[in-house]
């Protein structure tokens, strides 16, 4: 039978050769230039999630001082370079190909390298966004005396084992995630627009503070907005049913106004609370605990299986309200400013809500039509906007599935 230890579980067609193991030093080596006549004024980053970047983009302020990057190595595009400070997504530290098209510098405590034969820099930039090596590198390194650094010396670091296919292999699997990424950027940017384009039409299609008439507005509607306050529009909700013995679902708010979640409570557990309340659809629900976190929404159509406690209380709007327009007037920063006021401090994080304090929150608002008119436009682009995140997900984790399967 054949050996498969060093062969991929997906290629492309027509190869089938087993792939060499080969030594990082055998094809590339450490670069030890340094910027000792200051050419080089760009100072750059390796990060796990960025990759290569100028440092001023990552830390938003120049860490490196301008007298002092005479010492720092050059980086020249195409070049390999690995951060050894750990992260979450970078256990062993990342290592990432200068792709900027631009030399730059790098401080000594980073490890910069370049290929030196024939391998495909685009190939093994690919390799390196797998964790197939981080097993070496655990088993060479450590961590050292500081946690968020892992320490290994460089002749132990170009023993790294690499696989290394032909070059026509290399190429098109250089080629393949290279256009896979062309697309994640392409609808990346789509998604950005987007919300982009959300924020701005949230700013022109409400009054701003002191106006009563937006700057946008559907045909058809020239009626100035109309001041009301939170208590005029709304009714308390509160619909007690028996404590449950055998499970229920239990609904939450999430805070920065991320919308609700439910949770299944099982059978026999432990039920603090006294009192429960049916949740209802299109309901202002608030966590009193978490208002000054702008934990608040509006209830959906499958909260209405929930339940929840006295901490969420609900309230119903009139009929003259519309519950989808209400679910972008509580974006608003002036709302959550107000919900941080109505907060009294407490112990900690938990700072009680002064329900009648909230109450009194003061907005303009239009005739029932026109709140419609907007929250069906505004839903229809939160839909849009979820269609591309999903697609973004779904595409990133179609890359990182296949960078495990076309690598050994």
């Amino acid at each position: 039978m054949a050996d498969q230890s060093n062969k991929p579980s997906i290629r492309f067609a027509g190869f089938t050769d087993p792939w060499e193991q080969r030594k990082l030093g055998g094809i590339a080596q450490k670069v030890t230039a340094k910027n000792l006549d200051g050419r080089v004024n760009e100072v750059l980053t390796n990060s796990a999630e960025y990759g290569v970047i100028r440092q001023t983009e990552f830390f938003d302020h120049a860490v490196a001082k301008e007298d002092s990057i005479t010492g720092y190595y050059v980086v020249e595009p195409g070049d390999f370079v690995y951060n050894p400070r750990v992260s979450v997504t970078a256990p062993v530290g990342p290592i990432s190909r200068n792709k900027l098209g631009r030399s730059g510098v790098m401080s000594p405590l980073y490890t910069v390298f370049r290929l030196t034969g024939n391998t495909n820099g685009n190939y093994l930039g690919y390799f390196f966004k797998t964790d197939l090596w981080h097993g070496f590198m655990k088993l060479e390194g450590n961590s050292g005396a500081r946690s968020d650094r892992f320490s290994i010396g460089d002749e132990t670091f170009f023993e790294m084992p690499v696989p290394v296919p032909c070059a026509d292999e290399q190429q098109a699997i250089g080629s393949f995630f290279s256009r896979l990424d062309s697309l994640i950027t392409l609808h990346q940017r789509k998604y950005d627009k987007l919300v982009v384009f959300k924020k701005a039409m949230l700013e022109q299609m409400f009054p701003q503070e002191g106006e009563t008439v937006p700057k946008i507005r559907f045909a058809g509607f020239t009626d100035p907005w109309e001041q009301r306050k939170l208590g005029e529009v709304v009714d308390q909700f509160k619909e007690l049913v028996p404590t449950p013995q055998n499970g229920y679902v239990r609904m939450g708010v999430r805070s920065h106004a991320k919308g609700t979640f439910l949770t299944d409570v099982n059978p026999g557990a432990q039920i603090e609370e006294k009192e429960l309340c049916r949740v209802a659809p299109n309901n202002l629900v608030v966590n009193i605990v978490f208002a000054w976190e702008h934990a608040v929404a509006i209830t959906a159509e499958n909260d209405a299986v929930a339940l929840v406690s006295h901490r969420f209380p609900q309230f119903s709007f009139h009929e003259d309200m519309s519950p989808n327009f209400f679910r972008f007037i509580i974006l608003d920063g002036r709302f959550r400013h107000h919900l941080w006021l109505a907060s009294p401090s407490g112990a900690g994080r938990n700072k009680t809500l002064n329900v009648k304090s909230m109450l009194e929150y003061g907005f303009v608002v239009p005739h029932k039509e026109e709140q419609q008119k907007i929250g069906n436009f505004f839903s229809r682009l939160d839909d849009l906007i979820t269609l591309h995140q999903r697609k973004l997900e779904l595409l990133r984790n179609i890359k990182k599935s296949l960078l495990d399967e076309m690598f050994v």
